[in-house]
């Protein structure tokens, strides 16, 4: 029986574990006959999946290195930028301009 190839980076070398597919390579997991969602993904605080174009509130005060004042708790961003790596929102907030977030700092509108 020959399995797929992975779906994210196209290796070869799949395995199986379990009812799901494993890549070696990139460490991707999933099941047979489903499809790869596009691009990254990032999750709200309350476990909403949160899209380009979202407002969002920030739920915490944030300390921002190099600046005066903190970001803080019920700022509104609006127009959010899902991107891929650990601060996977990019936004641009008043008074502080071009910002990287963590998506589990903020919840949906």
């Amino acid at each position: 029986m020959s399995l797929p190839n992975c779906p994210k980076c196209g290796s070869e070398y799949t395995y199986e574990d379990g009812v799901l597919l494993v890549c070696p390579e990139c460490a991707y997991e999933w099941e047979p006959g489903s499809e790869v969602e596009e691009g990254p993904v990032a999750i709200d605080a309350n476990g909403n999946k949160l899209q380009d174009g979202d407002t969002v509130t920030v739920i915490k005060d944030l300390k921002v290195k190099g600046a005066p004042k903190d970001i803080k708790q019920g700022t509104r961003v609006k127009n959010i930028r899902i991107v891929e790596g650990d601060h996977n929102i990019d936004c641009k907030i008043d008074g502080f301009g071009a910002m990287k977030l963590k998506s589990e700092f903020v919840k949906k509108i």
